[in-house]
């Protein structure tokens, strides 16, 4: 069974709404294409697949932006080829090499789960809730910025139940931001 990744840049207050202060830098643009590279597919809820798509599909005239720097392209490249699951009760299509996930959401990413691969990466904030409730992810990767945002969105908000997870890598990037990466660990009985 191939894993679930929840993997998401995050300020030091939790905060990870993509205007919180967290600008990307080279390094973590490098780091991100590495780990977007190791998925089988990426795992999105409309919001976050919609404004993905906005920023990093390629135009239809084959040349990147002028706003997009060159250490920016091959996380671009990366992500405009992957292959993408979209779960969507509100889209009727999607394109940018995706599929629509609808029915039961459990049911749904498990069938997902089960077939052969190394992996599955999500983003996001409120579907890797709905997952994390469902006891779904695996592995939870958090880049933390040195920033504190004091405002938005925070980290897995409305949890229903703790989640107890044991740390697997620890990384620092010259940034200051720090890679963690967790895996749910197994229940005590």
């Amino acid at each position: 069974m191939r894993p679930l990744r929840y993997s998401i840049n995050t300020t030091l207050d939790g905060c990870c709404h993509h205007e919180a202060g967290i600008p990307p830098d080279e390094e973590s643009m490098r780091y991100w294409t590495t780990e977007m590279e190791r998925a089988d597919a990426l795992l999105f809820g409309r919001t976050t697949y919609q404004m993905m798509e906005s920023a990093w599909r390629r135009p239809d005239t084959g040349t990147w932006p002028d706003w997009m720097e060159e250490w920016e392209v091959p996380f671009a490249e990366t992500i405009d080829q992957a292959k993408k699951y979209v779960v969507s009760s509100t889209l009727n299509d999607v394109d940018w090499n995706a599929e629509l996930v609808r029915g039961d959401l459990g049911e749904a990413i498990q069938q997902l789960k089960q077939e052969p691969g190394e992996g599955l990466w999500v983003g996001g904030v409120t579907l890797p809730l709905a997952l994390a409730d469902l006891g779904l992810i695996d592995e939870y990767e958090f880049l933390v910025q040195p920033v504190l945002a004091g405002h938005g969105p925070t980290l897995l908000s409305g949890l229903r139940e703790r989640i107890q997870l044991e740390l697997v890598e620890r990384r620092e990037l010259r940034s200051g931001a720090v890679v963690l990466r967790y895996r749910s660990a197994p229940v005590p009985v």
